[in-house]
């Protein structure tokens, strides 16, 4: 028994963890080894109002312009204002941000850049790979405190709630999780006061995607299936800049490279994105990956080109030694020549609805990080806004569950939790099934349900998506579970929850763009695209 069991081992989880006092009993799982995860390779950094000339006020209007409408505003506020909190925290846990020498005074700082969105430089980073330097560290405090157990290679294959234990508590209250320990092949049953769903986004669904392989959704469809609603899942972020290269999986050029100049071309040089935005390169995420998309098909091209070698070489190496070496893996070298990039899937930007304190739908269950809809991200996330509010909500929460374990009785410690029943499945010999399924999902969902989409592409795509998860729940109840079954199963349903809801959008905005509905509808103003377990067929 846990007081707290934490699924997920990202920046959301981990700050959580941490922000727990050492007298509660802390689990926190990890699908792979424990810095595996979409925070491990975030590049570009944490946005906080930390310079003279910049304000809560600025931040707060850049964020909502790039939400398009759908922000809430005082969600907004709320997390902008513990941005230099956050940052103070980050500091102090030993991250090592990039700093600068102040020449006005001779003084050090943070070195800040200007990222898409932002109309001041407020981004702080680590080089350009800010994910690791605040991931590696948060993972060598939790393995020094000593009363939180890491379980690795762990797979949280469905939710324990009182309702799916039919039991008479008048409230759906969480009381743990069915586990897969994937290296034994075998299910652990965690039992705990509280259970944190904090395991990233869903960019997994597309075919070309940023986030490695493990962002399959799993927190949002467990979510789901234990009664938690869902919100803004037609946002689905698409990254403007990865490289463009048959063998360069998952290679993200980070955003701070237009920050510090860069510029996107055509194949015969020429610049693009000034004829259809005024911010050009630093117009928000979801206009620069259109507009490339738009390019590509106008033009029949596979890529076009961001090119910064007007820069020095030491200044590209002193700024992005990784994005330059991970060129230079693969034949480009940036200060010589433009480098071939593609949109590609990265950022969830809807998922389980949260108050400020991370609370679900259920009782006892909290969710935070990628896999929430909290409102601040709206039809668009801006740049660098979202490691910020993993560190807000990991520390709200663990506020929350302090408090709250403080007085609360736990009412279901004594109730007895049935085993995993495996006594009527067997080994699957037909395990091509999962990797068929998982191909076509991805496939699909990245031709029909991508940067532009149409109504008709969003039917097809929902008749193909009933069919395989009515294939897929068929394969579930009669073989054992592995690891790549519990992610196709999350897939599935986490795409048919984007498609839903983006045929409830009639309307394009931010993120969801509708060939057939190409304008914004201002009655449209508001979060309606939520869907709900409870009262809607699923």
């Amino acid at each position: 028994m846990h007081d707290v069991l934490i699924i997920g081992s990202g920046a959301s989880g981990l700050t959580l963890a941490l922000s727990l006092p050492e007298t509660m009993k802390v689990a926190v799982l990890s699908k792979e080894v424990l810095t595996e995860g979409s925070t491990l390779y975030a590049q570009g950094g944490i946005s906080a109002v930390l310079d003279k000339n910049d304000s809560f006020k600025s931040h707060i209007e850049d964020t909502l312009d790039s939400g398009a409408g759908l922000c809430i505003e005082s969600v907004v506020r709320h997390v902008v204002e513990q941005g230099p909190e956050s940052i103070d925290w980050l500091l102090k846990a030993g991250v090592p941000f990039t700093r600068e020498e102040n020449k006005a005074d001779g003084t050090e700082g943070l070195h800040l850049t200007r990222e898409g969105g932002h109309s001041n430089r407020r981004v702080a980073h680590a080089a350009d790979a800010s994910g690791r330097a605040i991931e590696t560290t948060l993972v060598s405090m939790v393995r020094a405190r000593k009363n939180i157990e890491l379980f690795e290679h762990h797979i949280a294959i469905d939710l324990i709630t009182t309702r799916k234990l039919h039991h008479k508590s008048r409230l759906n209250h969480s009381i743990g999780a069915y586990v897969l320990d994937i290296k034994n092949e075998k299910v652990i049953t965690f039992k705990s006061q509280y259970t944190v769903l904090a395991t990233g986004g869903a960019s997994k669904v597309y075919l070309y995607t940023s986030n490695p392989d493990g962002a399959s959704g799993d927190g949002i469809a467990m979510g789901w299936r234990a009664g938690c609603r869902v919100a803004n899942m037609e946002f689905m972020q698409f990254h403007p800049t990865c490289l463009y290269h048959p063998h360069a999986k998952s290679n993200l050029i980070t955003e701070a490279v237009r920050g510090e100049g860069g510029r996107l071309l055509l194949p015969n040089g020429s610049r693009f994105m000034d004829k259809f935005d005024p911010r050009a390169e630093l117009a928000p995420r979801d206009i620069v990956a259109r507009t490339i998309d738009h390019e590509m098909k106008r033009l029949g091209i596979d890529s076009v080109f961001l090119d910064i070698s007007h820069k020095s070489t030491d200044f590209i190496m002193d700024h992005f030694p990784n994005v330059y070496a991970m060129c230079q893996k693969f034949g480009y070298d940036m200060s010589k020549e433009p480098v071939p990039v593609v949109p590609a899937a990265h950022y969830t930007c809807g998922g389980l609805m949260v108050d400020k304190f991370g609370h679900t739908d259920v009782e006892g269950l909290y969710a935070i990080g990628e896999t929430t809809f909290t409102g601040l991200h709206g039809a668009n996330r801006m740049a660098s806004n979202s490691l910020l509010e993993c560190i807000v909500y990991g520390q709200s929460s663990a506020e929350d569950i302090t408090k709250r374990h403080a007085t609360d009785i736990n009412q279901f410690e004594d109730l007895t939790i049935p085993d995993w029943d495996e006594s009527r499945v067997t080994d699957s010999d037909e395990r091509v099934v999962i990797n068929h399924n998982w191909d076509e999902i991805r496939r699909f969902m990245w031709d029909y349900v991508g940067i532009v989409r149409t109504t008709k592409r969003l039917k097809r795509a929902r008749n193909r998506i009933e069919m395989l998860l009515r294939e897929i729940d068929e394969y579930y109840s009669n073989f054992r579970v592995t690891s790549d079954l519990v992610e196709l199963r999350n897939l599935a349903e986490v795409s048919r929850l984007i498609i839903r809801s983006a045929q409830q959008r009639t309307e394009s905005r931010g993120l969801h763009y509708n060939l057939d509905f190409p304008d914004l509808d201002p009655k449209l103003n508001q979060v309606n695209s939520i869907l709900d377990p409870m009262k809607t067929s699923r």
